[in-house]
């Protein structure tokens, strides 16, 4: 009797110490002060960033690499034909990068072959630049974050040992403010660090891919106007 007693008299002691707990966690960042919020509210923004930059990035990549086999045999077949126009006309109904780069070398049929490839790649460089922007950005929140993180556990560390220099008393329950303000920091700029940094090679590898697809529709092209009777 005297066993099961206690038991009962522990279940609500845990769970009244789990829902404490529970409830802790803004009170903790509340009571960093101004720079523990200021800390935790950059580390929501970046993470916010970090996720629009990669899920916008991702979808306009993956719709830049979706290239039609038959595309470069349909402009091959309006070429060969004579009908430019209709080929000019598919690229412009095909929105990706490759089309807009065969839709410029179109646009100069009948100059120099060393001209219209010169052209080409100046519209490739534009298509890669606007495939790369805001990675930039996504490199700098990998590295950002965990530093902003650190410095909210700075700020906690300063925060424990001003409590300590003040009170008397010095207990577990004076420096665990300031210590839980420097863990939680420190474990969301980490988190958002290591999902910028794995989005963004991520992106880079998605990138790389659209290039060499880009790459081999220039080459089959320049291959079709270096074709007798073209």
């Amino acid at each position: 009797m005297i066993n099961l007693g206690f038991f009962l008299f522990q279940v609500p002691t845990a769970d009244v110490t789990t829902e404490v707990q529970s409830q802790s966690i803004i009170d903790i960042i509340v009571s960093g002060g101004i720079m523990g919020i200021l800390n935790v509210a950059i580390l929501f923004i970046l993470s916010f960033a970090a996720l629009y930059i990669f899920i916008e990035r991702w979808l306009t990549i993956e719709r830049a690499g979706k290239i039609d086999e038959n595309f470069i045999n349909n402009i091959r077949g309006s070429v060969s034909s004579g009908n430019v126009e209709g080929a000019k006309a598919l690229c412009r109904a095909t929105d990706t990068p490759a089309a807009r780069m065969i839709e410029k070398g179109l646009m100069r049929i009948g100059k120099p072959l060393k001209d219209i490839d010169a052209a080409i790649e100046n519209v490739g460089n534009l298509e890669v630049f606007k495939l790369e922007k805001n990675l930039s950005t996504l490199a700098s929140i990998s590295g950002a974050a965990p530093m902003i993180g650190f410095l909210g556990t700075v700020t906690g560390m300063i925060l424990a040992f001003y409590s300590m220099s003040t009170q008397q008393n010095v207990t577990p329950a004076v420096l665990a403010a300031g210590i839980y303000q420097a863990l939680i920091t420190t474990a969301f700029g980490l988190v958002i660090g290591i999902f910028a940094f794995v989005g963004y090679n991520l992106l880079v590898a998605k990138v790389e891919k659209v290039v060499f697809l880009m790459e081999k529709t220039t080459i089959d092209f320049m291959d079709l106007l270096q074709e007798p009777g073209h």
